[in-house]
């Protein structure tokens, strides 16, 4: 009896174990995404993309014109030719294209707003994918509820944006009824508490296959002080009540959305700031400018006057740049950086990295930096 005892206590807690293992079951390395950003508007061959080391491409951006999804540039055509002949090199390769973007989000509110548009929107979005060729939709709508450049915005965007997703993802369904094919359907997301409280991404993510968070811009072009735009983790030099991506994360987990779901956005490009004040070696100071985009090729460059020192913050896990001589403040990042992310993304069982964009990183240090980590 005592033995039969034993063995039953035995299987039970290899039961519990087994359950243990199965709930703490982490994201596997192979179904991890690595999604890049290709700006259209950039002086950029796309066929020089190294395909190898991506899972997924989003050309950016097409507009809304008149309620229909359309590309403007007279270059899109044929670069999205070329960007979609990728999948030649990698087959497993999708390439999708994204709507909106910092610029061309200023009729999202409206075209939610009502049913009709919101059908003409999402019918003219899944034409213009066939037409191309596209394996899914990307929507970037900067931002829900929430100025963006020159956005209209509602209150009435957090409930209206759900439904313009449902729609899209309608469409795309009756889609691959005829085609016997999947068809993707993505969001960029605010990664501060602000785009959380403008949505219901609770709700929303059940159309959604994917969504990338932008964890980037913490510190952007409206800031008259230096930051670290992309840090991993909260700056205990912290001044101004900025923002991480392990706080825009949780923000998202705690919104309801699974971690599977999630992608880690990653900047290939720098922020800088002129005029800055000299403490602390430029970082949390004003500066008499607000800052600027730089490419991380350029900040390369740049490394070459030997004006600038190299300064790390451990606890945020950022790296920045500072050129005592004329003021220059650079918040950027580093292969250091990227290691760093995608050991997170693996911990918190996420879905994969994202990163804007694409030609900012010209040697693809920082790709196959990415590739070699997150693999």
């Amino acid at each position: 009896m005592k033995s039969i005892y034993i063995l039953l206590i035995s299987c039970l807690i290899f039961f519990c174990n087994s359950s243990e293992k199965k709930q703490n079951k982490k994201q596997p390395q192979a179904d991890l995404k690595i999604i890049g950003y290709v700006a259209g508007y950039e002086d950029f061959d796309p066929s020089d993309i190294d395909a190898s080391k991506l899972t997924h491409i989003n050309y950016a951006f097409a507009n809304i014109i008149d309620g229909n999804v359309n590309f403007e540039l007279p270059t899109d055509s044929l670069k999205i030719a070329h960007t979609i002949a990728l999948k030649k090199q990698n087959p497993d390769l999708k390439v999708m294209f994204s709507i909106g973007g910092w610029v061309w989000s200023d009729q999202f509110s409206t075209i939610a707003a009502y049913n009709d548009s919101r059908v003409k929107f999402a019918k003219s979005a899944v034409a213009l994918m066939q037409y191309h060729g596209f394996d899914g939709i990307d929507v970037d709508w900067e931002f829900p509820g929430q100025r963006g450049e020159d956005n209209i915005f509602s209150p009435k965007d957090k409930e209206n944006f759900t439904l313009l997703l449902a729609e899209l993802r309608k469409q795309l369904e009756l889609e691959s009824a005829k085609t016997n094919t999947h068809y993707l359907l993505t969001i960029a997301t605010g990664a501060n508490q602000a785009y959380i409280d403008n949505t219901d991404l609770g709700t929303a993510h059940q159309y959604l296959d994917f969504i990338n968070i932008m964890c980037y811009d913490f510190y952007n072009g409206w800031f008259n002080q230096t930051g670290h735009h992309g840090n991993l983790y909260p700056s205990t030099h912290e001044k101004f009540n900025g923002n991480s991506g392990l706080e825009a994360v949780e923000r998202h987990l705690k919104a309801g959305v699974p971690a599977e779901k999630l992608i880690m956005g990653i900047p290939f490009y720098g922020r800088r700031w002129e005029h800055v004040t000299p403490e602390n070696n430029g970082l949390y100071q004003t500066s008499k400018t607000t800052n600027s985009i730089v490419a991380t090729w350029k900040i390369k460059e740049e490394l070459k006057s030997d004006k600038f020192q190299e300064f790390y913050d451990d606890s945020a896990k950022a790296s920045y740049l500072w050129n005592a001589q004329d003021s220059i403040f650079i918040s950027w990042e580093t292969p250091k950086e990227i290691k760093l992310k995608s050991d997170f993304i693996k911990e918190k069982g996420l879905g994969g990295a994202m990163f804007w964009e694409y030609s900012l990183d010209d040697n693809k240090e920082l790709l196959n930096t990415l590739y070699n980590s997150i693999r």
